[in-house]
């Protein structure tokens, strides 16, 4: 539970017409094993009413909209774009490693250079992507499944604990942020007693949101961590730890 955080500069590139808006909270939760996604890019054509859910959480996520005309019918330049910019990156030398999101195998070719100069890629598609661009990543992520398992780890209601003046600030504490904080922690490495590292939690939960704990009220992530019921945070020489209560607990 001491392990280092990955302090990584990541890159995820975003085919929007190969790949699910839907599942972009996900994804950005598990590139954190990676590091930061400090670039952030979705490609397509924008005059198409079928981006419009691309069009909805770009701005929510800091995604950098990149257009791209079709410019002869059933040919898609989306695909070339991003392999042009993944080269630049690559060529740059800053960036760490890659997440990829499509489903299109015309993608195998840019997994398997990247590889090549040993950076990491993440692949993120429908489980019908063909065979060799999942096997040219390092992970190959079904983003169907991801959501699934999303969804069933919906947490169950938990009492809240006695009032204390932590607590007492909790009610700045919405839906959207109790969920963000409880999918960083799930997507989080455990030891046997269900506790994770307060600073794994605290970077997954960066990769998907520019939250601050100031804007809540709480100089620090575990005071507002112990404000929010379900939750307990233990305090060791070696750093701090959070587990999610059980119900009944």
């Amino acid at each position: 539970m001491s392990e280092a955080l990955p302090t990584g500069n990541v890159a995820l590139l975003i085919d929007a017409d190969n790949a699910s808006h839907n599942a972009i909270d996900p994804v950005l939760t598990a590139l954190a094993d990676l590091g930061t996604v400090n670039i952030r890019r979705v490609y397509g054509n924008w005059t198409k009413p079928a981006l419009t859910g691309w069009s909805d959480v770009a701005l929510r996520y800091a995604l950098e909209p990149q257009q791209q005309f079709d410019l002869t019918k059933g040919k898609n330049a989306t695909d070339m774009k991003m392999t042009i910019d993944a080269m630049d990156l690559l060529a740059g030398g800053r960036v760490t490693a890659f997440g990829i999101m499509s489903s299109d195998s015309d993608f195998m070719p840019l997994a398997t250079r990247i590889r090549q100069d040993g950076l990491q890629v993440y692949g993120f598609g429908r489980a019908t992507t063909p065979l060799g661009f999942r096997e040219a990543c390092n992970r190959f992520i079904d983003v169907d499944e991801l959501l699934k398992t999303v969804a069933a780890k919906a947490p169950v209601p938990v009492p809240a604990r006695p009032t204390t003046p932590a607590a007492a600030k909790a009610g700045a504490i919405d839906a959207d942020l109790a969920r963000l904080l409880i999918d960083a922690y799930q997507a989080s490495r455990r030891d046997a007693q269900g506790f994770a590292s307060l600073g794994e939690v605290g970077q997954r939960a960066s990769n998907r949101s520019s939250f601050d704990t100031r804007n809540y009220g709480f100089s620090r992530l575990s005071d507002l961590l112990e404000a929010v019921p379900g939750f307990v945070v233990d305090r060791r020489d070696n750093g701090a730890f959070v587990r999610r209560l059980r119900k009944g607990e």
